[in-house]
């Protein structure tokens, strides 16, 4: 993707190496109500994601003071934006923490589809909330999709977010299949998902 240059800000297919940190804060910042009772205690979980996070796999928004402002990280055949392995895990959370983890998260995992890119998160600084950046994040991806030739996008909102559901649906999104997570409930924080799809262009690029 071109980088775009809006007011004040950049946003592009990278994340710079200097801004590896402050991605892992705000994704768990964003997560924390949803990942906290398995991930937790934070500077575990902050060692976990600053490991595995795949800079390849995300589309940024930078302010021109450098500061980053939002993420928005997708998965696809060859990586997601936050991937990792069981031996992450336990680097983070040792033998048996990182085992245990490693099976309740497995949980959530989702398959990706061929000609479909997968959303990993989508997240915006607390101080940058209201600009607009999370419509402009959502909107880079899905010109990521069309330049890797997927047909559309896809991603899973929790019933307990309607903000998200309610952007991404202006964005053309459709509702989808619901998961419930039964009495998994009591442990994420949330008690079902819903999958929500955007067809797209394809690039007529090879």
């Amino acid at each position: 993707m071109v980088p775009r240059h809006g007011t004040g800000m950049t946003v592009k297919s990278e994340i710079a190496p200097d801004h590896m940190q402050a991605a892992a804060v705000l994704f768990w910042q964003a997560f924390r109500g949803k990942l906290g009772p398995v991930m937790r205690p934070e500077a575990k979980a902050l060692i976990f994601f600053e490991r595995v996070i795949d800079p390849t796999h995300v589309i940024t928004a930078v302010a021109a003071d450098g500061a980053l402002l939002g993420i928005a990280g997708f998965k696809t055949e060859k990586g997601s934006f936050v991937g990792g392995e069981l031996s992450d895990l336990q680097t983070a959370y040792g033998w048996f923490g990182g085992l245990w983890r490693g099976l309740l998260l497995s949980i959530l995992e989702r398959t990706v589809e061929a000609d479909v890119l997968l959303m990993d998160g989508i997240v915006v600084s607390e101080a940058a909330r209201g600009q607009g950046i999370g419509t402009l994040l959502l909107r880079a991806i899905k010109e990521e999709a069309v330049m890797r030739g997927c047909a559309s996008v896809r991603l899973d909102v929790i019933d307990s977010n309607p903000r998200a559901k309610a952007l991404y649906e202006r964005e053309g999104f459709a509702a989808g299949e619901r998961t419930a997570l039964g009495p998994l409930r009591h442990l994420f924080g949330f008690r079902a998902s819903t999958r929500m799809d955007c067809p797209i262009g394809r690039s007529e690029t090879p």
